[in-house]
């Protein structure tokens, strides 16, 4: 049985684009810098990296998807932060957010990852942007490797789809 899994070993040659927004940008800028230094570990220059700014995480799938449509990319990292308010506002925008984002993915067959975060409060967003749980950047960077590894391996076995 013929098992297939990304591995971070080593990143596989090419690009990767970044979608950032600039809402919330005191948060979105900590997760950037995660995912900076998680590609500078894992070996990814920076002249493989692409950085977009989106005005907001509305504007993010969109964006993605013209990233990842036009072939330049092996994976795409959305990173945002939206904020739990006192209207309904946060609920249309990060359910909106995220659908777009999946469907990007799904329409233009690149792994789109999606590192927004959605919170109810300032401070939870500071603890998953480095503070106490971790840096969510981080983690999107080292998705968009895993993928774009596992990615690289299943264009080997499905060349005859």
């Amino acid at each position: 049985m013929a098992t297939y899994e990304g591995k971070l070993i080593s990143p596989p040659a090419g690009r990767f684009g970044i979608v950032a927004s600039r809402f919330n940008s005191l948060v979105v800028d900590r997760l950037l810098m995660g995912a900076l230094e998680t590609f500078r570990k894992q070996g990814v220059s920076e002249d493989r990296l692409d950085i977009v700014w989106v005005p907001g995480s509305w504007e993010m799938p969109v964006t993605a998807k013209r990233l990842a449509a036009s072939g330049r990319y092996l994976a795409v990292i959305c990173l945002s932060c939206i904020l739990r308010g006192e209207t309904d506002h946060y609920e249309y925008v990060a359910s909106q957010t995220a659908a777009g984002v999946m469907q990007a993915s799904l329409a233009t067959g690149v792994p789109i990852i999606f590192g927004v975060l959605t919170c109810d409060t300032l401070e939870q967003a500071f603890h998953r942007a480095g503070a106490k749980s971790g840096n969510k950047g981080c983690e999107a960077a080292l998705a968009a490797l895993e993928m774009a590894n596992l990615f690289s391996q299943l264009n080997t076995i499905c060349k005859n789809d």
